[in-house]
C-alpha cells in the first residue's frame, strides 16, 4: 500500500470517520479514546517524517555516501588541476558540493578558508563559521543596564 494511502486512512481514522465509507464512526469506537488518538498521530507524524526523508534524499546526487574509488579520486585530482570548478565537479562525480570539497581539502588540494561549504549539510558560507560557547547557547554576553 502506498504511504500517501495509509496517512489518508490514518487521518480519515483520527477524525472519526470511517475511511472506506466515508461515514462518522461510532462514538462507542475503540478510537475515539485519547491514548489511541495519540498512538495514530504518533504513527501519522512518524509516516511524515520518513516521506519528507525520502523525497529529500531522492534530490541528493546519485553516489552521496558511497565511497571515493581511486580511479574516481584520480580523475577529481586530475580535473581539479586542470583548473575545472567544484560545482562541475559535484555535477560529473555525482556528489555534493560540500563532499567534493571535504575530498579536496583531505587530498590538501583545497584549504578549509578556501572552501565554500562550512557550515550546514548543503548550505553555502562566505564567513567564519559561527562560534558557539561550550554551553551551546552563543557567545552573546548579558549586558547590565543602570536605572
Amino acid at each position: 500500500m502506498p504511504p500517501t494511502r495509509v496517512a489518508e486512512i490514518l487521518r480519515a481514522l483520527i477524525e472519526g470517520v470511517d475511511p472506506l465509507s466515508g461515514e462518522p464512526l461510532s462514538s462507542e469506537s475503540v478510537l475515539h479514546r485519547a491514548e489511541v488518538l495519540r498512538a495514530l498521530l504518533a504513527a501519522l507524524g512518524a509516516l511524515e517524517i520518513s516521506a519528507a526523508r525520502a523525497q529529500r534524499r531522492a534530490q541528493l546526487p546519485g553516489n552521496v555516501g558511497r565511497a571515493w574509488s581511486e580511479t574516481e579520486q584520480a580523475s577529481l585530482v586530475a580535473a581539479f588541476k586542470a583548473g575545472e570548478s567544484t560545482a562541475a565537479l559535484a555535477a560529473k562525480h555525482r556528489r555534493t558540493l560540500r563532499a567534493i570539497e571535504a575530498r579536496l581539502e583531505r587530498l590538501g588540494l583545497l584549504s578549509a578558508a578556501e572552501r565554500t561549504t562550512r557550515r550546514g549539510f548543503t548550505g553555502v558560507s562566505e564567513g567564519q563559521p559561527a562560534r558557539r560557547s561550550r554551553s551551546g547557547r552563543g557567545t552573546g554576553v548579558a549586558r547590565r543596564t543602570r536605572h
